[in-house]
């Protein structure tokens, strides 16, 4: 039996598998952010560790635990998690999407170094300009430091008393010589800290050390190995059996991703993709990221008092894209613009505009994004005809038709099951315990696949094409 755990930003998911990777039983913990200022975003790490706690003892209540083999973790990235010698926190984390140190971001960028060395622009959300902000503005915390860990990693320590992180993750910071997949004592020099500041990094598939006796003791559970686990869209891969060059998903979470899987490294940063280590050895992945995905929805039912599913339901069939447009910038954007500014717009709205045109125009807007995305990947030299369409939107069959027509390429769904980060970690913490004999590329058997239709393929593309000239329009305002 294996624990695989998904530190996310809105919960804390736990599932517990068998051997052949079957589902036994899972449990999720709610968390909170605190958003004190415009374009903040912060969690308390106390909160990961008493919600882990929860689940581990709900998943004991589930299922008969004592068989437990291994434990794997992912989670959100980018966060700043501080930690003094004492191993206690210095300050809240700051979470992927606080993009407070944009200024920092840009100077970090503007060294040629970063991204020849890290394969990626420096985005405000990155781990870097944060502490760099944080070096700045609170430089009594920044003089504490002793360890810097991601969100994920910070649970790791609570679990084993070890600091550790792992490829995936490690690559979103902005410190990574993603190459080499190794911490770049250049650039750490270059933000005023060393290497012994960093966690030590294993590969995701790898033993990262063991549950500590004392938690063990108190959980009930066995002194069991912990992998190392990836960042929350690479253990999704892992989870998907995204692995092999060529091989891609949608994730349509609060967040959206385009994710391809590559059997090289091949960074392009003007892009804005994301060029990453994957969570197994030799391999790597791109991402185009759009950072409002249903989170643009949700945030228009809390604006009409509406439920995401109330505003959904009477959309009908896919049909040609309306006047009315939507730009999903609610907290700037990453792929292609890396532009932490921009913020969201309807425009061309009437009279006739109602609520469920509304909901429309955010499920185009979105999609126009991905397409976006979808550009940029091709870009770098990578191409996706089809691609496993998961989270929490990919329940629309709507949205994921007309995700299809405006990408222009086969979207699977999953026959049952969540194929997500947390099994992802499971699986990792399977192959960490007993080694080889999982093969991690095999992808779950399918309920169906949408393809695009011919018919609304063109008109899509035109949508694109108004939705791109309005990004610009509104760079110039």
């Amino acid at each position: 039996m294996f624990i695989g755990l998904d530190l996310g930003t809105s919960s804390l998911k736990a599932i517990l598998v068998d051997d052949a990777q079957t589902v036994l039983a899972e449990h999720s913990v709610p968390l909170s952010v605190q958003r004190l200022h415009d374009g903040w975003s912060e969690q308390d790490p106390k909160s990961w560790c008493d919600a882990v706690v929860e689940a581990f003892r709900a998943l004991s209540t589930k299922a008969d635990c004592s068989r437990l083999k291994g434990i794997g973790l992912a989670g959100h990235m980018h966060g700043a998690t501080l930690i003094g010698a004492d191993d206690k926190v210095l300050r809240p984390c700051m979470l992927w999407n606080d993009t407070r140190s944009q200024v920092e971001a840009a100077q970090m960028d503007g060294d040629q170094q970063f991204r020849e060395t890290t394969g990626n622009i420096v985005f405000p959300g990155f781990t870097a300009p944060k502490v760099e902000w944080v070096r700045k503005n609170e430089p009594e915390v920044f003089g504490k430091i002793a360890k810097i860990l991601l969100p994920k990693d910070y649970l790791r320590l609570f679990l084993t008393g070890e600091h550790v992180s792992e490829m995936s993750d490690a690559a979103g910071t902005a410190w990574l010589d993603t190459g080499a997949r190794d911490w770049s004592d250049d650039l750490l020099a270059t933000c005023q800290l060393e290497r012994v500041q960093m966690p030590t990094l294993v590969e995701g598939s790898a033993a990262s050390g063991r549950l500590r006796a004392d938690l063990a003791a108190e959980l009930g559970l066995p002194q069991v190995v912990v992998a190392g686990g990836a960042g929350d869209n690479a253990a999704a891969a892992i989870g998907a059996g995204v692995v092999e060059d060529g091989t891609g998903f949608l994730s349509l979470g609060t967040s959206g991703v385009l994710f391809a899987a590559n059997a090289g490294y091949r960074p392009d940063p003007k892009t804005a993709v994301h060029t990453f280590c994957h969570a197994v050895p030799d391999t790597w992945h791109q991402m185009g990221v759009v950072l409002a995905a249903t989170d643009a929805l949700n945030w228009l039912a809390k604006l009409t008092g509406q439920t995401a599913s109330d505003l959904t339901r009477d959309l009908g069939d896919v049909t040609a894209p309306s006047r009315t447009m939507f730009l999903p910038y609610l907290g700037g954007e990453r792929t292609p613009h890396n532009d932490s500014n921009v913020r969201g717009q309807f425009l061309h709205l009437d009279h006739a505009t109602d609520a469920t045109e509304a909901a429309r125009a955010v499920l185009q807007g979105v999609s126009y994004a991905f397409a976006d995305c979808k550009d940029a990947l091709g870009a770098t030299g990578t191409t996706l005809d089809r691609a496993l369409a998961m989270g929490g939107g990919s329940k629309s069959e709507h949205w994921i038709s007309m995700l299809a027509s405006t990408l222009n390429i086969s979207l699977d769904l999953p026959k049952d099951g969540d194929f997500g980060a947390a099994l992802g970690a499971a699986r990792l913490s399977l192959m960490a315990a007993v080694g080889a004999g999982l093969d991690v590329a095999t992808q779950p058997p399918l309920a169906k696949t949408i393809e695009p239709d011919p018919a609304l393929s063109d008109a899509m593309a035109e949508g694109h094409a108004r939705f791109k000239h309005a990004y610009c329009v509104l760079k110039d305002i």
